[in-house]
């Protein structure tokens, strides 16, 4: 979503600023701005719709310099994108503002700033943000206390940084629902919404935690907690390297992030597996204990991470017989709900900062163990940092790396495998699975990385499929058992980058109506591994055959599928049935970057879609 940059030190910051917001384009955005504090105690502002390099063209022909100064790429929620809504903020000369999030009581604030007063010169709700805090300014003089005084008036998601000429030695921030990290230099420090943002000055951060207010100078950091106690937060250093915000030798992040999963996906189980089975220890120094009283699983996901979700179920009942629950966050967090006793709550988020999630599980907390409410919660997450993993009584970080690309790849096959990681360590506990089919997929997990690879090196095969694709505007995806949910995750990536309309279907329901959408003009998408429900989809695919629908079926080699007039098979590796949503992911997510690029999208950052959903 948005993107905040913020920096106080002895050198002109405009090229950090600018840097940062580049770094943060990957979140999705519709306009960027940066202000800065001159060397005459002046605000002085750009803005721009459109793309960071818009607003960097513009600063070319009129250049700022400063040495405090904040910046912002806006996801319009309040307001069309244009310049006079783009952050930051200003009210009056002399402060500036930049917000994350959804301030839902803006309008009776407006209305009451207005019979001040106020002159309002844009839609949105964070311009509310700035005069209120002007107005508390004026009354206590001193710009954190203002601050304080503000947030208090708030209802809604909001992460602030504030500057003021009046005040020329200090950057001001705060959070609450959306993320802030301060980063940590020699006689210079910095803020940002994503510590990939920072990563070009520091490699020392200081997350703040919800209802932190923080005052930024140049050679120190104070932070104050919700209850307005001085607060000391934990500095981190941070080892990922400065190559992942960089694509490297391919076109495209997503291309690249494709291509890294068995990298990280190597990395998501190193220190997870033992000789024979998985170490529960892996989910925390308390997961041996909480682990074992599991009777049901609730999970909570939205998007790519609710279809990881969805294979997960078919996992937990099959392989450690316990009863799974899937339900999409924003759903679940707005309907009374019933919990069975000792019930996990896992919440799935490459982000950790998804806001229907996290507010999915901060309704979960509310409801106590033994009074009606969850045993214990887990968080699936790729950012050890983020709130869902703090908020969590139990953690397993994905170790895919930063995500670029808008359209989740990396972050989905670490997820799938968090997962599996997950049902084997309850099966074991719950004594529903067998030692002697732990160790055998254990013995598998250890060799998807190679098997991974193998279906990545179909690239060029599938690349050819996807001509097929180039002038069509609807295709179905079809799936049995766990390839259904997988089917799902291909409709949705094609439909996120390419812009053709998608749909998945369980194969068995074609006859139940979608088979009166089949013809010539509507490929036919489907997964077909080599199991026991492999016969029952040959004949979904006759059916789609007698109707003139042109097949692309990715087939496992010993499922006796073969090319034919309208049917096109790209065949895949063999492996274990439990695996096969895992490997079966990788062509689909060639198969839509491929049909991008002969569309000629933008594919790492698709219309109206943003990274991090961090507002509802």
């Amino acid at each position: 979503m948005c993107g905040i940059v913020g920096a106080v030190a002895e050198r002109n910051i405009l090229p950090v600023l600018v840097e940062g917001l580049k770094r943060l384009e990957y979140r999705g955005y519709d306009s960027a701005g940066v202000a800065l504090l001159d060397g005459d105690g002046t605000l002085q502002r750009v803005r721009r719709p459109g793309k960071v390099s818009e607003l960097e063209q513009a600063l070319a022909t009129a250049p700022l310099n400063g040495r405090l100064g904040i910046a912002h790429t806006r996801w319009a929620t309040h307001g069309v994108p244009s310049e006079r809504n783009a952050h930051p903020h200003f009210s009056g000369n002399d402060l500036a503002l930049v917000h994350n999030g959804i301030i839902e009581n803006h309008e009776p604030l407006r209305a009451r700033l207005k019979d001040m007063g106020y002159l309002f010169t844009s839609e949105t709700d964070t311009e509310v943000i700035v005069h209120l805090l002007h107005h508390h300014l004026d009354a206590l003089g001193d710009l954190a206390d203002a601050l304080k005084a503000t947030v208090k008036e708030l209802h809604g998601a909001y992460g602030l940084a504030v500057i003021s000429a009046k005040q020329p030695d200090r950057l001001l921030a705060t959070r609450s629902g959306s993320p802030l990290v301060i980063g940590l230099g020699l006689g210079e420090n910095f803020l940002a919404s994503d510590q990939l943002a920072l990563r070009q000055v520091t490699d020392r951060f200081m997350y703040l935690e919800e209802g932190d207010i923080a005052e930024i100078r140049r050679d120190s950091v104070q932070v104050w907690d919700l209850d307005g106690q001085p607060v000391q937060r934990e500095q981190v250093q941070y080892h990922e390297g400065a190559e992942a915000a960089d694509k490297g030798a391919y076109r495209h992040f997503m291309l690249k992030e494709i291509h890294e999963q068995p990298k990280v996906v190597q990395r998501t189980l190193e220190g997870r597996l033992g000789l024979d089975h998985v170490l529960v220890e892996a989910f925390g120094p308390q997961a041996g204990a909480l682990l074992a009283k599991v009777r049901n699983v609730q999970i909570v996901a939205c998007g790519t991470s609710y279809h990881a979700g969805m294979v997960a179920r078919y996992w937990l009942e099959e392989l450690a017989g316990i009863p799974c629950q899937i339900e999409v966050a924003s759903e679940f967090r707005y309907r009374k709900v019933v919990v069975q006793p000792d019930t996990l709550f896992v919440s799935i988020s490459q982000s950790g900062e998804t806001a229907d999630t996290l507010a999915a599980l901060r309704n979960a907390k509310q409801l106590a163990p033994g009074a009606g409410g969850y045993l214990a919660s887990l968080a699936i997450c790729n950012v050890g940092t983020s709130s869902l993993v703090r908020e969590s009584d139990l953690t397993l970080l994905t170790q895919a790396g930063p995500e670029i690309g808008v359209a989740s790849t990396k972050a989905f096959t670490t997820q799938l495998v968090a997962l599996l990681l997950l049902t084997l360590a309850l099966g074991r506990m719950r004594g529903g699975l067998s030692a002697t089919v732990e160790a055998e997929l254990v013995d598998e997990l250890r060799r998807l990385p190679t098997r991974l690879g193998e279906a990545l090196g179909m690239d060029k095969t599938v690349e050819k499929v996807a001509e097929l694709f180039a002038e069509k505007h609807h295709t179905l995806f079809l799936g049995r058992g766990a390839q259904y949910p997988v089917a799902m995750e291909g409709a949705l990536k094609l439909k996120e980058i390419s812009y053709i309309h998608a749909e998945a279907y369980p194969a068995g329901e074609l006859k139940h109506g979608p088979l009166a959408l089949v013809d010539s003009d509507m490929p036919v998408v489907t997964v077909a591994p080599n199991n026991e429900l492999v016969e029952k989809l040959k004949s979904n695919l006759q059916e789609v055959r007698a109707r003139g629908g042109q097949l692309v079926v990715f087939a496992d080699i010993e499922a006796g599928i073969d090319n034919g007039e309208g049917t096109h098979v790209v065949s895949m590796p063999h492996i274990h049935d439990i695996l096969a949503p895992i490997l079966y992911t990788l062509p689909l997510q060639l198969l839509s970057y491929y049909v991008a690029v002969l569309k000629g999208t933008d594919v790492d950052q698709p219309r109206n879609l943003a990274k991090s959903v961090t507002v509802e």
